[in-house]
């Protein structure tokens, strides 16, 4: 059983996190749900984010809003300057401290304020400094867009994402969530661990670079080898999958579900569930390579019973036997006995005292550390005597 009280499996690791936005504290986030102590050194006005909101209606202090306060909890917060001497001796003085850093700066940022990866790895040979970029760092691969500034959109459309996703009439249009960076952040917290475990082994750290568009296209695997295979371009494909049939999102009489039955054995208990047992032997369905290629008369078979029932309905009829899921609303979401179970809409206080808010909770889970959401998002600077006294500064 997971042990609630306990500091957590990265307790002990010191992070320090020089990033803004949306990929750097995403990282970060997932280091300090896993019990890392991370240190969120912000510029003296402030992530970006912080007054991005949104903010409740209760919040009278806003000393940040939701975008904030979603990808920075279970940080502590100082401010510091890295164009003023001063502050950048106290920076020096956290990294001698910290066992990785991480920074979503473009290439050479940090390099021009004397504070690159070399500098730091010469002030802490331990250190794993990991940065995550559009085009990625000259240190490890070379990009004609090196220079180039880069948001979530740019990551999916140049990464191959954008291409494939969108209506089954060619229509593309981006994922909703921000996978360009958020999918980035998540392969750099997989970055910033596998170099902290060479770096007990050796005594050494290292530079880990994390590109989002690069991210992006390792999303896109099976694009990758589409082409290659088939010397077709992917298009998108609407809500279905290019090589299995049924498998798509179906509309009913109240909403829409997800239905996706490939398999022999599942197609067969589809249609008997539908009341329509003859699809299982209808020649166009029969066997694998044929749904796929008859997808279309299929889908119509199967929107044409969808239709005519409840998306409740539909999932008392197959739950549990083919798969399926209701395509929730976020109010179905936080009303879903799954995710409380989970704890994975998890309740946060304000530092107004006012109404506690919710945030998505940490998905990985484990039988014996505690992993998740530790304190709330801090104020801007809030813990500055706290870091300093631990630095020997004060």
């Amino acid at each position: 059983m997971t042990e609630l009280n306990s500091p957590g499996p990265l307790a002990g690791l010191r992070i320090l996190d020089v990033t803004q936005a949306l990929s750097g504290p995403y990282c970060t986030m997932m280091l300090a749900d896993l019990g890392a102590d991370v240190i969120k050194i912000e510029p003296p006005t402030g992530d970006m984010t912080r007054n991005a909101g949104p903010f409740t209606a209760e919040d009278s202090e806003r000393a940040y809003g939701g975008y904030f306060a979603s990808i920075n909890r279970g940080k502590r917060s100082i401010a510091l300057d890295l164009k003023d001497l001063d502050d950048c001796e106290i920076f020096l003085a956290l990294v001698r401290t910290a066992d990785a850093l991480v920074e979503n700066s473009r290439a050479g940022v940090m390099d021009r304020l004397g504070l690159g990866y070399e500098t730091l790895a010469a002030v802490n040979d331990r250190l794993v400094y990991t940065a995550i970029r559009g085009f990625g760092d000259p240190r490890t691969g070379k990009s004609p867009y090196v220079d180039w500034p880069a948001f979530d959109i740019v990551a999916q459309a140049m990464g191959g994402l954008i291409s494939v996703t969108g209506a089954a009439d060619g229509t593309v249009m981006k994922a909703g969530p921000s996978i360009g960076d958020i999918y980035s952040g998540a392969l750099a917290t997989v970055g910033v661990l596998a170099a902290l475990v060479s770096a007990l082994r050796s005594g050494r750290g290292q530079f880990v670079d994390v590109a989002m568009v690069d991210a992006v296209l390792s999303l896109c695997e099976g694009a990758v080898y589409q082409y290659d295979y088939t010397g077709e371009v992917p298009r998108p494909s609407g809500n279905g999958h290019p090589i299995i049939a049924p498998f798509d999102v179906y509309p009913t009489l109240d909403g829409h579900c997800g239905i996706a039955a490939g398999q022999e054995a599942l197609f067969r208990t589809l249609c008997d569930r539908m009341g329509r047992p003859d699809l299982a032997t209808d020649e166009r369905f029969a066997e694998f390579h044929t749904r796929v290629a008859n997808r279309v008369a299929l889908n119509d078979e199967v929107t044409a019973w969808s239709r005519t029932k409840t998306t409740a309905e539909i999932v008392a009829l197959l739950g549990g036997d083919v798969p399926v899921g209701p395509v929730n609303t976020m109010a179905d979401v936080f009303a879903d006995p799954h995710f409380a179970g989970r704890d994975m809409v998890v309740e946060v206080e304000q530092p107004d005292g006012s109404r506690p808010v919710h945030l998505a909770g940490q998905p990985i889970k484990m039988s014996r550390d505690h992993t998740g959401v530790r304190f709330r998002p801090p104020r801007l600077d809030e813990h500055r005597d706290q870091i300093l006294k631990e630095a020997g500064l004060q």
